[in-house]
């Protein structure tokens, strides 16, 4: 049975992402955090958002880390801010690139060749700007220095990543050496043999570590890797690679490592810089470029991380705490068939003391899957009958709207998600009971304070205040023989 079409789009990491706002003017990668915070970035399935973090070592991890060891000048892990982005609206005007070194490995996008039109904006921001040059946007566009220079540019709504190597502008024209598209909502490859901005021939977009998700506590994705020396060799998602070494202990173009799992993340270390150890630990990095005397990692420069990764910039880790996985192919893992699939339920309305019957449905083929109930928000705490079922009854602490998600986990594909929404309506349940010349009143629903009142008889005519309290329970003395209670919030 196929399960109902999920009303929500969750991410990789179970996040739910919400709308994606409407781009209608160029952002800068420093004033774009909402529109990025909404994006789907390749899907669940791409290999950039694949869980990583159980898949078993290669034959060789040791010695292919002590090789890379032995290329590397620095032992470390270094942190480079370079990589930045823009994001552009789906109008906006498409303009001549002139690719003057492969524009045979080029997208053109309907340009002649060598010729291709991008969405170029006129800010468009050079990699390395703003915090690694002292130069304005203009000096830096026009500065045909020989560096990498790298460009980025997004355009959610139409969901692509336009990329050029070696970009630069001369008066309005803009030139690079080549340029690559990829279409964010797909797994396809671009032609095998065709550079991009790294030798991999992979994007970069989807690998850059940002401010805004550091912020939110995890990096969702794998990173750009860059070591010293490769392999004559790409393997998937690779399509590229440079003439490198035969050697099989050297990366190739596409490696995936991981930091291990028993590195201790320090107590003492920022939430940027958990964020990012945390992000290497389950999605790890692919091997995309190599250069100079550095194993690197590239992070965007953005004047907003400041001090936050000081620990990680003076050799928090190092090359000695990764290891190397083996690297799942296009139809393996995520992208396997007959993934688990997960439908929460509609949606409801239900009273406190009633609580909520959740009706999820996963859908599966061989092994069933681990099945999880959570709370994903909500004003209070939430009690599940049995949690690890997806039939099962959930019980309210307070009012409100909350939304639990239903996973399915089962250790080979992406984790299915789907979320349901619980309007929780406030009426409050009282129970009563006489305790010698007291009664004893208890209550479930509704917000603090509570009002305890009393009448003599009925109909009633009036009711008499007892008590206002904050907790759920009181005892309180009767006054005759015949009494009637009330519990009301205020």
């Amino acid at each position: 049975m196929a399960s109902a079409a999920q009303a929500e789009r969750i991410n990789q990491e179970g996040r739910i992402l919400g709308t994606l706002p409407a781009v209608t003017n160029m952002l800068f990668f420093t004033n774009a955090d909402n529109v990025l915070a909404a994006m789907q970035i390749f899907p669940v399935t791409n290999p950039w958002n694949e869980d990583v973090s159980r898949l078993p070592l290669l034959p060789n991890s040791d010695a292919m880390i002590a090789q890379m060891y032995s290329d590397v000048s620095n032992h470390r892990l270094s942190i480079f801010q370079e990589m930045n982005f823009a994001l552009v609206p789906d109008n906006q005007l498409l303009v001549s690139n002139n690719f003057t070194e492969f524009p045979d490995e080029s997208d053109l996008n309907g340009g002649k060749f060598p010729y291709a039109l991008y969405p170029t904006p006129t800010n468009m921001p050079i990699e390395s700007w703003p915090t690694v040059t002292t130069n304005t946007l203009l000096q830096w566009q026009t500065n045909n220095n020989g560096d990498d220079r790298h460009s980025i540019i997004v355009q959610p709504g139409t969901g692509y990543i336009y990329e050029t190597w070696m970009q630069y502008r001369v008066g309005t024209n803009w030139f690079a050496a080549n340029g690559a598209m990829f279409n964010m909502s797909s797994n396809m490859l671009r032609l095998d043999g065709d550079t991009s901005g790294d030798a991999a021939g992979l994007p970069m977009f989807p690998a850059l570590v940002r401010f805004d998700e550091c912020e939110r506590g995890m990096v969702e994705h794998a990173c750009r890797l860059v070591v010293v020396h490769s392999r004559d060799e790409h393997i998937y998602p690779a399509i590229h690679n440079t003439t490198g070494f035969s050697g099989t202990n050297h990366p190739a173009m596409g490696q995936r490592l991981r930091l291990k799992s028993s590195f201790v993340i320090p107590a003492n270390w920022t939430k940027e810089e958990k964020a990012l150890t945390l992000g290497l630990k389950k999605y790890g990095g692919l091997v995309a470029d190599n250069s100079g005397s550095f194993f690197s990692l590239s992070i965007t420069p953005d004047p907003r991380w400041s001090n936050t990764l000081n620990h990680l910039v003076s050799g928090g880790l190092q090359l000695t705490n990764f290891e190397v996985v083996q690297s799942t192919g296009p139809t393996e893992g995520p992208r396997s068939p007959n993934p688990p699939a997960a439908n929460a339920g509609a949606d409801q309305s239900v009273s406190i003391l009633a609580g909520a019957q959740l009706a999820g449905v996963v859908n599966f083929s061989g092994a069933p899957p681990v099945m999880q109930w959570q709370l994903y928000s909500g004003p209070g705490t939430v009690t599940f009958g049995n949690a690890a079922v997806t039939n099962t009854t959930a019980m309210f602490s307070t009012g409100g709207v909350y939304t639990l998600m239903l996973s399915a986990d089962d250790g080979v594909h992406a984790v299915a998600y789907d979320a349901v929404v619980i309007t929780v309506t406030n009426a409050i349940g009282v129970t009563i009971g006489r305790s010698g010349t007291n009664v004893n009143l208890s209550w479930v629903g509704g917000p603090e304070p509570f009002v305890v009142e009393r009448a003599d008889g009925l109909p009633v005519s009036s009711w008499i205040p007892v008590t206002t309290t904050s907790v759920q329970s009181v005892s309180v003395p009767m006054t005759n023989g015949a009494q009637f209670f009330r519990v009301r919030s205020q």
